[in-house]
């Protein structure tokens, strides 16, 4: 075969440097954005924050006027440096010299009192890191381990027991397997049955329980003895566990030989105990939310703005820009450029991001105005592809900046994937909001009566009066993603 060259023009669609870059901050929340800022502020010299850029132009300008008027004071200080420290003669002014404060040398072992500012002003202090750790359970029960006398044999046996509780509070193994993990032949079920009791009379009551039944009776037995209806409470625990389960109200009623008045008073007590103690004590690390947009109503019209706390203003620093010199290829001057560049890709980057998120948010509330006017019950229905359309965009940008982004609203902190749902058509040829018919469930079985709940079928029954084809199926789904219970454990005597 005979090599020839050929030219050949095409045309395809390459993702640029600059295009990777906006895409990638889209998609950051704002935690990560924050992040990524400060990254960037870190690595390249070029980029600084409006606020830190005007600290040092304030500074540069008030150390102008301090050399203006420190030649007037020069001719004074001479006669000041004779009180300087004579090491010779040993003698000591009463009044020394000094450059700096204590608390330029000293860091002060108590933090500031509430309501006062910090030396760096009220702004610098980091609430975030004056909290207090998440405190455990498991450090929980072993700080009132170390505050009860036990043997040392017993002291091992607790901390096997504490080893084995989880999160809410229930002893997971059995007392067997915890007796084998021991690996002391001389000890028997027994003392590690006893170690449990003592450790059941920790704190949270209900705690080191082998189930619910054992904590509900534990919390019970340690309520005051002259509580109403307490000892029968103890008896329905204890003998007729699986009927109170079952919600069969006529069982219990025989077994007891109780009225119904005295059937919702034990009812009532055993609802005010814990099922999970465990979760009285421990504590998570709290995930604050960061709105990315506010939405307020002024004058009658909703309005959309940026939170511009979330995103610091970053602009080139002039200094640096300066000594750019454009005709000089030299390795630093090369470094500023090429530095220079990046920067104000970046800079362009976060402009667009911000655009596109506000363009976003803003056609949001136009669709979904009935939300904001009137609740979750007028909800429309809403997909990616019609605020898509409606910006001029592709459905992946619309998916990117919607995901992890919160709008803050007069009806709470929402991320902007609530406000989109599949919809359900009606009777009269229209369309409704999944989000929609979940809320009008939830306002129906709100206002039912307690002691003949509505069931999924009269619900549908229902929404179908109102024009809302649904089907008994769905509004199961509906009802089991709200976490509520069905009909006939809704079922209460008063």
């Amino acid at each position: 075969m005979k090599q020839t060259i050929q030219l050949r023009l095409g045309q395809h669609l390459t993702m640029t440097p600059q295009l990777q870059q906006a895409i990638r901050l889209l998609q950051l929340s704002t935690l990560d954005l924050k992040q990524e800022i400060q990254e960037a502020l870190e690595s390249n010299p070029m980029l600084e924050t409006e606020e830190e850029g005007a600290t040092r132009e304030n500074l540069n300008q008030s150390g102008n006027g301090k050399d203006e008027r420190s030649s007037a004071k020069n001719d004074g200080n001479d006669s000041n440096n004779e009180k300087e420290i004579n090491a010779e003669s040993g003698s000591l002014p009463d009044e020394l010299p000094v450059d700096s404060g204590w608390d330029d040398i000293y860091d002060s072992a108590l933090p500031p009192a509430s309501g006062t500012a910090s030396r760096e002003g009220s702004d610098s202090a980091d609430y975030l890191n004056q909290r207090r750790s998440a405190r455990t359970l498991h450090d929980y029960m072993l700080w009132q381990l170390n505050l009860t006398p036990f043997s040392d044999v017993d002291r091992a046996i607790a901390l096997a027991l504490i080893d084995g509780i989880n999160e809410d509070g229930y002893l997971i193994p059995s007392l067997e397997d915890i007796l084998a993990g021991l690996g002391d032949d001389e000890l028997e079920l027994d003392e590690v049955e006893a170690v449990l009791h003592r450790l059941q009379q920790f704190d949270p009551p209900g705690v080191a329980a082998r189930g619910l039944r054992e904590s509900l009776l534990i919390q019970l037995r340690q309520r005051p003895a002259e509580e109403p209806f307490l000892e029968k409470a103890i008896t329905l625990i204890a003998d007729h566990f699986d009927l109170l389960a079952q919600q069969d109200h006529n069982q219990l009623k025989r077994k007891l030989k109780i009225s119904d008045e005295d059937l919702a008073g034990i009812t009532h007590l055993i609802q005010s105990l814990t099922p999970r103690p465990g979760t009285l004590v421990a504590d998570t690390e709290p995930q604050y939310v960061v709105p990315d947009v506010f939405v307020n109503k002024i004058d009658g019209v909703w309005h959309v703005e940026l939170n511009s706390d979330a995103t610091p203003k970053l602009r080139v620093n002039p200094e640096y820009a300066k000594l750019i010199r454009r005709a000089d290829n030299s390795d630093d001057n090369n470094y500023l450029k090429n530095h220079m560049q990046e920067a104000r890709w970046f800079i362009k980057s976060l402009l667009s991001r911000n655009e596109t998120l506000l363009s976003v948010a803003t056609k949001i509330v136009e669709f979904q105005r009935g939300f904001f006017e009137h609740g979750a019950e007028a909800m429309r229905p809403l997909v990616l592809r019609d605020i898509a359309e409606a910006l001029d965009m592709h459905e992946s940008t619309i998916s990117r900046v919607t995901t992890q982004k919160y709008m803050h609203t007069p009806q709470g902190t929402l991320e902007f994937k609530y406000f989109f749902s599949s919809h359900v058509s009606t009777a009269g040829g229209g369309e409704c909001s999944a989000t929609a018919i979940r809320a009008l469930i939830k306002k129906l079985i709100a206002a039912e009566a307690p002691k003949k709940p509505l069931s999924d079928n009269k619900i549908a029954s229902i929404l179908a009066e109102e024009g809302i084809n649904v089907a008994r199926r769905t509004v199961a789904k509906y009802r089991e993603s709200m976490a509520i219970p069905p009909s006939n454990e809704r079922k209460r005597l008063v």
